[in-house]
């Protein structure tokens, strides 16, 4: 039985040599990245069960996906390798304060390929929560109907629903994102979003507007991701606000909001309360932009532990 399931693309990434302007970098190194995998990933590397389902072009790059994943320990018993399409590539471009952007090759994405009737309900039913990005919707228009699929599948096995929206503007703009990602989030339990996200999704900027109407949505838990202030959330009628863990660089922001998802999971799955959840997850995040790569700064159980404390250590 796997703890937590995520379903969506993955690519490979190649991460610059060295910073500054993409047009001016000479090489790259070969990396794995794709947030919906990057949160599987997070979740086992803290000791969770995770599964992905996915498709890959069958060539060299997809099988090589297939068995990092695998490698991770990872469920990819739903993950296949299809014919006649390229797995995704993107190429990195990171600033020396870290900063950076993401140029994609992923269309036609091989997750086309998937239709809702693909999906098997036994690993639905076998699973404790689905986590789902708006990434997978907006690489193919036929992704949608395959999102809708499994979140009917999760509501039918009583699995909850975790929900990052994700909007990259460069795959859609934020009124098409909009109109696909809202009507979804009254079938959301786990809302884990960040504020430039919140906003274009709810049209307000206001924490207090935005905590009201994801309550009249019926969303259990609400955790906005912000950045250098740190995380606000709601849970179980309270609300928690909690500062960031202060970082001395940053190498590369990528993945540190998937970091963060996996560290509001694991704390949710715990039956933590929601600060401490905040906490834990704000650890993470930072803990991952001080490494360059999608996921290879994602933390194990015992790392993230060891950081808190020595972070407590420092307070007093």
């Amino acid at each position: 039985m796997n703890d937590v399931i995520t379903i969506g693309d993955a690519m490979i990434s190649f991460s610059p040599s060295s910073t500054g302007p993409l047009k001016f970098v000479q090489s790259f190194e070969r990396r794995v990245g794709g947030a919906e995998l990057n949160v599987a990933i997070g979740c086992a590397r803290l000791g969770l069960k995770s599964g992905w389902i996915s498709r890959l072009g069958k060539d060299e790059f997809g099988q090589h996906i297939k068995n990092f994943a695998r490698g991770e320990g990872i469920d990819t018993s739903e993950v296949e390798l299809v014919d006649g399409y390229a797995t995704s590539l993107n190429f990195k471009e990171i600033m020396t304060n870290g900063a950076g952007r993401t140029f994609y090759y992923r269309n036609p994405s091989p997750t086309e390929t998937l239709l809702p009737e693909d999906l098997n309900p036994h690993f639905f039913k076998q699973a404790k929560i689905l986590h789902l990005t708006g990434i997978f919707p907006a690489v193919s228009s036929t992704n949608m109907d395959v999102t809708r699929r499994a979140i009917q599948l999760a509501k039918e096995h009583d699995v909850k629903i975790s929900f990052d929206p994700n909007i990259r503007l460069r795959l859609w703009d934020k009124e098409e994102a909009r109109r696909a990602l809202y009507p979804l989030l009254r079938d959301v339990d786990l809302l884990l979003a960040g504020d430039e996200e919140m906003e274009m999704m709810l049209g307000t900027s206001d924490q207090k507007e935005i905590l009201k109407q994801t309550a009249e949505l019926g969303i259990e838990l609400v955790a906005i991701k912000q950045g250098e202030r740190g995380s606000i959330g709601s849970y179980e009628g309270e609300t928690a606000q909690v500062n960031a863990v202060s970082v001395d660089k940053v190498a590369d922001t990528v993945g540190a909001g998937d970091g963060f998802d996996a560290g509001v999971i694991y704390g949710y799955l715990q039956g933590w309360e929601l600060e401490q959840m905040l906490a834990f997850a704000n650890t993470i995040g930072s803990m991952v932009v001080g490494v360059v790569g999608d996921n290879e700064g994602l933390p194990y159980l015992e790392e993230v532990r060891a950081q808190m404390g020595e972070l407590k250590r420092i307070e007093r």
